[in-house]
C-alpha cells in the first residue's frame, strides 16, 4: 500500500492527457494525490479525476490555478468560489476528497497520518527583489513581460481580490488544521509551494509572487508536516527545510518534459518513506 502523487496534469494537451490515461497503482490498495492544475474546463478535469478513481483506492485532490480558470470555451462559466464549490460537487460525484471534506487518515506504513488537501491561493507576498509591495511587484512583473494568466481568467468574486481570497482561506484552514490530533503527523498538499525558498529557482523571479503567501512559512513545522506535496512550479523535484521533505510532483507542459527527456516516473511515492 502507498501513497502516491502527481499534479499539473494539464490534459488539455494530448500527450499529457495519453500520460495521465496510463497512469496505474502498484496495487489496489494505492492512495494517490493529485495536487492541482488537472485542466481547464470541467469535462475535463471530471474525465481525468473519474478515470483516476476508478484505479485507485482513494483520490485526493486539490485545485490549482488553472482549475479555477474562467476560460470563454468551457460551458461552465462559474467565477471564483462558485467555480470552486461546483468543482469539490463533482469530485463529491466522482468520491474524490476534497479540501473541504474530512482529512483521511491513512493507514498504511508510515502511518498513522493525516493526509491534508488544503486550498490557500497566493497574496503577492512572494515578491521580487527591490520591490516592496503588490503593486510595485506587479509593475515589475509587467515590464519584464512576465504575467501569469491568472489576472485574467481567475477570478475572486465574491471576495475584492485573489489575496483578500488567500486571507480568507488561510485562516480557515489554520483553524482546521490546529484542532488535528497533536500527536499525529500529517503530509500536507496544497498546489501552491508553502513556502518561499522553492521558488528562487525559478528562470522568472517575477512569477513567483502568484506562487504562494509567506503566512504559510512555517505550517511545515507548526503542523508536524511528514512531508509538503505541491506542484505549480513544474520544476519536480525532492527538497528539504527545516529538516521536512518537500516533493514537487508536476508533470508539466509537453515542452517542459520533452526538454528534461522525462518519460516515465510520474507518480511519486510518498508514503512509506523510500530507504
Amino acid at each position: 500500500m502507498k501513497l502516491l502523487a502527481v499534479s499539473d496534469l494539464h490534459v488539455a494537451y494530448e500527450e499529457n492527457r495519453t500520460i495521465t490515461d496510463g497512469l496505474r497503482p502498484e496495487s489496489a490498495d494505492d492512495w494517490l494525490i493529485v495536487a492541482g492544475d488537472v485542466g481547464e474546463t470541467a469535462s475535463d478535469i471530471e474525465w481525468a479525476l473519474g478515470l483516476l478513481r476508478e484505479r485507485f483506492a482513494k483520490v485526493i485532490w486539490v485545485p490549482g490555478n488553472h482549475e479555477l480558470w474562467t476560460p470563454k470555451d468551457d460551458p461552465v462559466q462559474l467565477r471564483g468560489v462558485e467555480r470552486y464549490e461546483y468543482l469539490v460537487e463533482m469530485c463529491r460525484r466522482l468520491d474524490v476528497v476534497t479540501p473541504e471534506d474530512d482529512y483521511p487518515i491513512w493507514p498504511g506504513e508510515g502511518g498513522p497520518a493525516v493526509i491534508a488537501p488544503l486550498f490557500l491561493l497566493y497574496d503577492y507576498t512572494f515578491r521580487p527583489e527591490g520591490t516592496s509591495n503588490k503593486e510595485e511587484a506587479l509593475a515589475k512583473a509587467h515590464a519584464a513581460g512576465v504575467v501569469c494568466t491568472d489576472e485574467y481568467f481567475l477570478h475572486p468574486d465574491p471576495y475584492p481580490s485573489r489575496e483578500a481570497w488567500c486571507e480568507a482561506r488561510v485562516e480557515l484552514t489554520e483553524k482546521r488544521l490546529s484542532a488535528l490530533p497533536p500527536e499525529l503527523p500529517t503530509v500536507l498538499i496544497n498546489h501552491w509551494p508553502m513556502v518561499r525558498e522553492p521558488t528562487r529557482v525559478m528562470y522568472y523571479p517575477e512569477f513567483a509572487q502568484w506562487c504562494g503567501t509567506v503566512l504559510t512559512a512555517d505550517w511545515h513545522l507548526r503542523f508536524r508536516s511528514a512531508c509538503s506535496v505541491y506542484g505549480h512550479l513544474h520544476i519536480p523535484r525532492t527538497t528539504h527545510y527545516d529538516d521536512v521533505r518537500f516533493e514537487e510532483v508536476s508533470v508539466g507542459y509537453p515542452r517542459e518534459w520533452k526538454k528534461w527527456g522525462r518519460t516515465d516516473g510520474w507518480l511519486r511515492q510518498i508514503l512509506p518513506v523510500k530507504p
